[in-house]
């Protein structure tokens, strides 16, 4: 097979390119994109880029945004040019990230019950215990199969040598699962040329993988279970995917008023009376699931829930309390975890990290913040981080400031040179910065999707890849590297 050269695409100086190596020949998963990005040229890809676009808005695919008190809908942003991964690569990170929830899961369940990984020195008991993710209530609950995060997103990056590593987990209510099928179901439909001259594995088996692991979770086996999604309704950001899966999933979508609980037991409020329900996937944080546990003033919750749930008559994923393992301190405690509870080495590294809550490496944070990621230890969605290198000194000042005020409020990474991948900006091909979200289900059984949301920063020079600030999306293609194609 002969090599395709990307010979007028910019390479970054100092990032791994997803598509082409350093002497511009498309790398072997990127034969037949860098072969449609010569076929088309810039003047056919912005053609195309326009069919893209007119598809998303023509089947509903969109993200609300909240700016200056408003809630607005957007088109979701996807860039035609796919970031194509070697399935024998996949395979192992797949490993990886089952292996880390699998390790978190055990966490978690230990933390509510005999807390031997405090007591063994192995997290330290006031990071834990003093965390507002730790939910006392939960204390002595167990879930079915002792698993407590059922669905996790978990954000993957590469560094400049090309290696996959661990940015975050996310174990409360993970988001964007239903932009990698949308993104999938665009593109095949725009650009079916492409997908012949590849062989790329599915991703549409998520829904009834995701409807399979919930269906094992029902109080009541051997019967058919009701499965609800509990979101917070139409003004939530993420009320296109909450609707999206309840639909594919064949279940149904629910707010707090269709639900009731009579006797410990929930039910769903119908025309023929009250149904019980077995399964709630909830979209709706722990604090305002329950007002008669949590916070007494929640209008998205329902009374009696929690009692429900920790009384076996109801399964809830993701479980409460799951939330103290989505906490990113404990996300630098993950490797030893993993090694303790499963007596494993991580398949997968983390991103090297810094606890500003130790005096020492907080001395060393504060002495480098101008080449330093500082985030919140519980923030998402790109809120709070201070990037040091391209922070002004009266932002830095301000963030030392924070963390001398609350210091197990947050952590440090390195600057890391995230993988880059041709992204049409302005007519051109540019490199821009992205990250992969993959999500990884735990019930009965373990599974891991084909890939996952490809997150691109859409502003030259960004490292923040978050939608809800300019970021953008790429289909991501895992491509099977197996067999040969002639």
């Amino acid at each position: 097979m002969t090599t395709t050269r990307l010979d007028d695409y910019p390479l970054h100086p100092a990032s791994f390119d997803e598509l082409v190596d350093s002497s511009h020949q498309a790398r072997p998963t990127a034969q037949a994109i860098a072969r449609f990005i010569q076929q088309y040229g810039a003047d056919g890809l912005v053609e195309r880029q326009q069919q893209l676009d007119a598809a998303i808005r023509a089947m509903g695919v969109n993200f609300t945004v909240y700016a200056e008190g408003q809630n607005i809908d957007r088109a979701w942003p996807l860039d035609l040019i796919p970031r194509p991964i070697a399935l024998s690569e996949w395979k192992r990170t797949s490993a990886g990230l089952k292996q880390r929830l699998q390790a978190l899961n055990l966490f978690i369940d230990d933390l509510y019950h005999e807390q031997r990984v405090l007591k063994a020195g192995i997290v330290p008991a006031d990071l834990v215990l003093n965390s507002r993710n730790f939910l006392a209530p939960c204390q002595g609950v167990t879930p079915p199969f002792g698993v407590w995060a059922h669905i996790c997103g978990t954000d993957l990056v590469r560094d400049a040598q090309g290696t996959m590593l661990v940015l975050e987990d996310n174990l409360r209510v993970p988001s964007g699962v239903s932009y990698m099928l949308e993104n999938r179901t665009v593109m095949k439909r725009v650009f079916p040329e492409l997908f012949a001259e590849s062989i790329i594995v599915p991703v549409d088996d998520y829904p009834q993988q995701l409807y399979s692991m919930l269906a094992s979770l029902s109080p009541r086996p051997g019967d058919l279970p009701c499965i609800v999604l509990l979101t917070p309704g139409i003004y939530n950001s993420a009320y296109f995917e909450h609707a999206y899966l309840a639909q594919q999933m064949g279940i149904e979508l629910v707010e707090n008023h269709d639900l009731v609980v009579v006797d410990d037991v929930l039910y769903l409020k119908t025309l023929h009376g009250l149904k019980r329900v077995d399964v709630v996937y909830r979209r709706v944080d722990d604090i305002f699931l329950d007002p008669t546990v949590f916070r007494a003033d929640s209008v998205l919750g329902v009374p009696g829930i929690f009692r429900a749930w920790a009384n076996g008559n109801l399964a809830i994923a993701n479980a409460p309390g799951s939330g103290v393992a989505d906490d990113k301190v404990i996300y630098s405690y993950v490797p030893q975890l993993i090694e303790y509870y499963l007596g494993e080495k991580p398949l997968i590294d983390n991103v090297e990290t810094y606890l500003c809550s130790d005096p020492k490496q907080r001395e060393f944070v504060l002495a480098n913040l101008d080449q330093l990621v500082v985030k919140p230890a519980n923030e998402s969605g790109g809120y709070g981080i201070l990037i040091g290198p391209r922070a002004s000194e009266a932002e830095r000042a301000a963030t030392a400031a924070q963390i001398l005020e609350t210091p197990r409020n947050f952590i440090a990474q390195p600057t890391l040179q995230l993988s880059v991948a041709p992204t049409l900006c302005d007519g051109m091909l540019e490199p821009r910065h992205l990250d992969l979200r993959p999500f990884v289900l735990q019930g009965r059984d373990l599974y891991c999707s084909t890939g996952g949301l490809s997150r691109v920063a859409l502003r030259r020079g960004s490292l923040v890849v978050n939608s809800s600030q300019g970021g953008g999306s790429k289909d991501t293609w895992i491509i099977n590297d197996e067999v040969d194609v002639c």
